[in-house]
């Protein structure tokens, strides 16, 4: 039941109670309090709105590699790269990329300041960037 209940609001964040047991046969308190119980387990940790970044000015998205220096401190740079508001998610990876961002800027000059910005901090040995030319579906649900 859980799941049924995580997938419908993944699909639709702003459903209703009721149209939620509507839709997995229960009854409205019933699941405002289940869904409750998952946002309290940390299981739902947010809702928010999906917003087209092209209509907002954000005409350019990018994947952004990050090759760390061999003395760096997580944390420290972590720090860092929160504080770029271009960079919308930041992900640890393994492989040679300690990090892997995804950025999204208005246009390239904006693309070249984030990326000249990302090199400047301290723990960043290096960049490796992959411009997004088009978005075939993002935020996957269900």
């Amino acid at each position: 039941m859980d799941e049924q209940l995580i997938s419908l609001l993944r699909a639709n964040g702003r459903a209703s109670y009721a149209e939620l047991a509507r839709q997995v046969g229960l009854s409205a308190p019933s699941v405002h309090e289940r869904v409750g119980k998952l946002e309290s387990a940390g299981v739902i940790t947010g809702y928010r709105a999906v917003v087209d970044p092209a209509a907002v000015g954000l005409g350019v998205t990018a994947l952004v590699g990050v090759i760390e220096s061999d003395q760096v401190d997580d944390t420290g740079l972590e720090e860092a790269l929160a504080a770029l508001p271009s960079v919308e998610d930041c992900w640890r990876v393994a492989g040679s990329e300690g990090y892997v961002l995804k950025v999204r800027v208005a246009d390239i000059p904006g693309l070249e300041d984030t990326i000249s910005a990302l090199n400047r901090i301290r723990g960043v040995a290096r960049t490796r960037t992959t411009v997004v030319l088009s978005t075939k579906w993002e935020g996957r649900r269900g």
